[in-house]
């Protein structure tokens, strides 16, 4: 029988009721346990208890906890499950997809739209068929099981605020479905894998920024004393307001020559950046330290900027990792 860690990191799964009538982390790791009895029956459980934190004040702090507390437990489990809330679930999934890399035994992140604690709730589905993927043959790296969907940790996303179905793949096949309690798996485990390799540095000075028509482009030089890297959030397949004659195009031009990163995604869910495709973003694509992220998520491309970054001071170097595939990133 496999042996699993169950890491608890609160989030709505683990809340309670407070006093002034919202929700908050207050069940453990052993409660969580309790309301899945079944579980015995898959596995020997363990369980940790590595913060209990609503998921909004999750980042990069809770994720270097998170990688050294499977770190230090790597050789003595056969799978690892994180309870965690959903609303940063996707970048924490991105980030210990970069942090824990070419990992055989599967890192399994869940959690749910409704608290273990109330009667009709998600809760108890999803946390079982965390397990049942994680003692499953042939699962690996990092994934997130929710609604029963197996999706790799770069690819997920919330995409609904409130509805049990509330992550998507994003370009990309889930990995695995369930169908009733039967898991179906479409993405096996990659032969020849190399050996598990940790990274704890993250270098959190990144900033995303929206466009939105009008913009002014003063904001960028307010940001440069504090951030190493701008994402731009885009329209369409990217492009920049006024073109290499534009203010915004100065601006970034000056963010980039003072040896900065700027990495330009979309606004538009599915099917990525292209910067080649209009005058108002080829120009932009030819300024030494821009980057496209293609068809990587929002989440992937803020929390891979950070771990490319913690790795290195040289703006090449890091270019260069952000723009190497990992765990299917960039297709």
């Amino acid at each position: 029988m496999k042996k699993i860690l169950l890491l608890a990191t609160g989030g709505t799964i683990a809340s309670r009721p407070t006093a002034a009538g919202g929700l908050a982390p207050a069940i453990t790791s052993e409660e969580l346990l309790a309301c899945v009895p079944e579980l015995a029956d898959l596995c020997k459980v363990s369980a940790v208890q590595v913060f209990n934190l609503d998921s909004t004040n999750v980042g990069p702090a809770q994720w270097q906890s998170i990688v050294r507390c499977i770190k230090e437990n790597y050789d003595a489990y056969d799978g690892f499950v994180i309870a965690h809330g959903t609303d940063t679930m996707a970048y924490t999934a991105a980030a210990l997809s970069y942090m824990v890399q070419n990992s055989a035994k599967p890192v399994v992140l869940t959690g749910s739209q409704k608290s273990i604690y109330n009667r009709d709730t998600d809760a108890r589905n999803n946390l079982y068929r965390a397990f049942v993927y994680a003692v499953s043959d042939g699962a690996w790296g990092v994934q997130l099981v929710f609604d029963n969907k197996v999706i790799l940790g770069t690819r997920a996303r919330k995409t609904r605020t409130r509805s049990f179905n509330a992550f998507s793949s994003i370009d990309y096949p889930e990995t695995a479905v369930f169908r009733d309690t039967r898991l179906v798996t479409f993405l096996r485990r990659p032969t020849d894998q190399p050996p598990v390799r940790f990274y704890e540095r993250l270098e959190p000075a990144v900033f995303v920024l929206r466009l939105v028509p009008g913009m002014r482009a003063d904001i960028i030089p307010l940001l440069a004393p504090h951030y190493r890297a701008l994402v731009l959030e885009s329209f369409g397949v990217g492009g920049l307001p006024g073109g290499e004659h534009g203010e915004m195009f100065a601006a970034l031009r000056r963010w980039c020559e003072s040896g900065r990163l700027a990495v330009f995604t979309t606004q538009v869910p599915h099917e990525g950046c292209d910067l080649a495709v209009y005058e108002v973003g080829r120009a932009v694509g030819e300024l030494p330290g821009v980057l496209e992220a293609r068809d990587m998520t929002p989440e992937a491309v803020a929390v891979k900027l950070m771990w490319a970054l913690g790795q290195t001071e040289d703006r090449e170097k890091a270019a260069r990792l952000f723009e190497t595939p990992i765990e299917y990133d960039i297709m």
